[in-house]
């Protein structure tokens, strides 16, 4: 038994103190170029100046104009109103106002290649709207991965939490004016 008890023991030790190689590491060769830094690189962001009219059929449908990938997801806010000291008041669609006539709101939808802003609510003639909820009309894209709005530790979805996130200001916003 003793001497089983010593072959065993010898074999535990000796086992375990070996090494083996150190196992494959490819092709020597010249390193390859450098590449990007990973994670988030910003959100792309547009400003657009819209008149709602029977003509365009009270919808505004516009193309992003960059890439846009399946997982980014644009947040749009209108132009509501400014504060005492002329600031905007940026307020996220979808975006309702109470009229004598009913109720207007501003929605919008979107694919990977454009979106559109809408005017919905249950006035039955738009044309007897107010020109101040139709001309005029001013909105930001701003187009974010949606990995992004999930992983963020973002106390909302604000305008000002948005672009802060991001780092955009008003210079980063493509302008366009749809109202010519």
């Amino acid at each position: 038994m003793k001497k089983l008890l010593f072959i065993a023991s010898a074999l535990v030790i000796g086992f375990s103190s070996c090494r083996g190689p150190a196992g494959y590491d490819g092709l020597d060769g010249a390193p390859g170029p450098a590449g990007q830094d990973g994670g988030l690189v910003y959100a792309s962001a547009i400003e657009l100046l819209i008149d709602f009219t029977p003509d365009n059929d009270y919808t505004h449908l516009e193309a992003y104009g960059f890439d846009v990938y399946p997982a980014d997801v644009p947040l749009i806010y209108i132009n509501w109103e400014s504060d005492s000291d002329g600031t905007p008041i940026w307020r996220p669609l979808n975006q309702t106002a109470y009229l004598d006539q009913g109720i207007l709101t501003y929605e919008y939808d979107f694919t990977q290649g454009d979106f559109s802003i809408f005017l919905g609510g249950n006035i039955a003639d738009l044309s007897t709207v107010d020109g101040a909820y139709l001309n005029d009309q001013l909105f930001r894209v701003v187009v974010v991965p949606a990995e992004f709005l999930e992983t963020a530790r973002l106390k909302s979805k604000s305008y000002e939490a948005i672009t802060a996130a991001f780092g955009l200001e008003e210079k980063d916003f493509i302008k366009r004016d749809l109202t010519l």
